[in-house]
């Protein structure tokens, strides 16, 4: 084979490694930037009190910030709303802080059973033995805004199967690493699911601030015990039928780990976790696409998409080979992710502020590159839950 057959190749192969998130970005950011459709003038169906609902909380060693989140939840709850603490295996005093803030607590001391998807199954059953008509899960690092718990319920009596809300950084000017992480939760955590709500498409479910009817949880059991159980359950969902509806309005902020280490550990259990379900997944959702189910494609293109900083790799990657047409190839991706940070930029607070962190990226790239072994063996096998190394715990409060 010819040395330009060779660098054509190559390039058809990048193309393709590259084109399911371009496509999902150009889509979803121009959905995204739609007005919104006005919401139906429907009253509520009923009270408060008529709605019971639930919001499950769980928590592995969650001392330092359970407090803090309990109390924030019973705040915004109002009448005919729970907070339940479901502490995992846990070696700390999450339990006792947790009843002080006014939580029921369940211990849940198994170390067979190992993972937040665990803590999960046992919640959704404890709530669903009870009145609970939704439940909402919350993380024990989390504050929530006011109305949260109102919208949600809200939105459930109005026929919401499931839905997720906005979902943010609490501390993003931890560091430049942090001030990306919330510049990136922008786009991956709100322009996108705004593009697919602006389209009638399941917005996904992001691991907090998620919310689902008895109804769903009956029809689809929650059995998702992967580190990266959300995206596992949401494709459940989608397979089912069951829309995720977004709410915009209301946000759950989580903390980020501001160390080298917690964030390095973080962000490969997630980006190997994601590897792990497309291999899984993927054939899966292929094969209901080929038979006729037009509304998982973009589920499969969201599976299929390289994070960002991959995709900013491998098109550098792309224009370095001596073929024209994917060097044009390279500039039109290279303006949809232009096109994607600025959206997100402008959806968060500070605008400026948000996009002169862009001047980390390089740097963020190599150190993408340095934690690809770690990520690669995150990929290999479902991990057990680990607390995520953050801030001490005076800093957190």
């Amino acid at each position: 084979m010819l040395p330009h057959q060779l660098f054509g190749l190559f390039g058809l192969v990048l193309t393709l490694a590259t084109l399911p998130l371009a496509v999902e970005l150009l889509v979803l950011t121009a959905a995204a930037l739609l007005p919104a459709a006005r919401s139906g003038s429907k009253d509520r169906a009923a009270g408060e009190e008529a709605f019971p609902l639930t919001v499950l909380v769980p928590a592995h060693n969650e001392e330092a910030l359970i407090g803090r989140c309990v109390r924030g939840l019973t705040e915004s709850a109002g009448c005919g709303a729970e907070v339940l603490v479901v502490a995992h295996n846990c070696t700390d005093g999450t339990a006792a802080e947790a009843e002080a803030a006014g939580a029921r607590v369940l211990k849940l001391d198994d170390l067979d059973r190992k993972g937040k998807g665990c803590a999960l199954r046992h919640g959704f059953a404890a709530a669903l033995a009870g009145p609970s008509m939704a439940v909402l899960v919350v993380d024990a690092d989390s504050v929530v805004s006011p109305g949260l718990i109102a919208a949600a319920r809200e939105r459930f009596q109005r026929g919401a199967q499931a839905l997720q809300c906005r979902y943010e950084v609490n501390n993003p000017l931890g560091n430049q690493r942090t001030e990306l992480m919330a510049l990136a939760f922008q786009g991956f955590n709100a322009i996108r699911p705004r593009g697919r709500e602006r389209l009638g498409l399941s917005a996904g479910i992001l691991g907090n601030g998620f919310g689902l009817h008895r109804e769903a949880l009956t029809r689809v059991p929650y059995g998702a015990n992967s580190v990266v159980e959300d995206l596992e359950y949401h494709l459940a969902l989608v397979r089912a039928g069951i829309r995720v509806e977004f709410v915009d309005t209301e946000a759950v902020r989580g903390e980020m780990p501001v160390s080298d280490r917690g964030a390095r550990t973080q962000r490969a259990r997630w980006e190997g976790g994601r590897q792990r379900m497309m291999r899984h997944w993927a054939p899966k959702l292929m094969g209901d696409v080929l038979r006729g189910r037009a509304r998982l494609i973009e589920p499969l293109l969201d599976l299929l998409s390289a994070p960002m900083a991959t995709e900013a790799i491998l098109l550098l990657v792309a224009a370095c080979l001596p073929v024209p047409w994917l060097r044009l190839y390279v500039l039109a991706v290279l303006l949809v992710l232009i096109l994607h940070v600025t959206a997100a930029g402008a959806s968060g607070s500070g605008f400026w502020r948000t996009m002169r962190v862009m001047a980390a990226v390089p740097g963020y790239i190599v150190w993408k590159i340095w934690i690809l072994p770690e990520t690669w063996r995150a990929s290999r096998k479902d991990s057990a839950w680990v607390r995520t190394e953050r801030d001490s715990p005076a800093d957190a409060q």
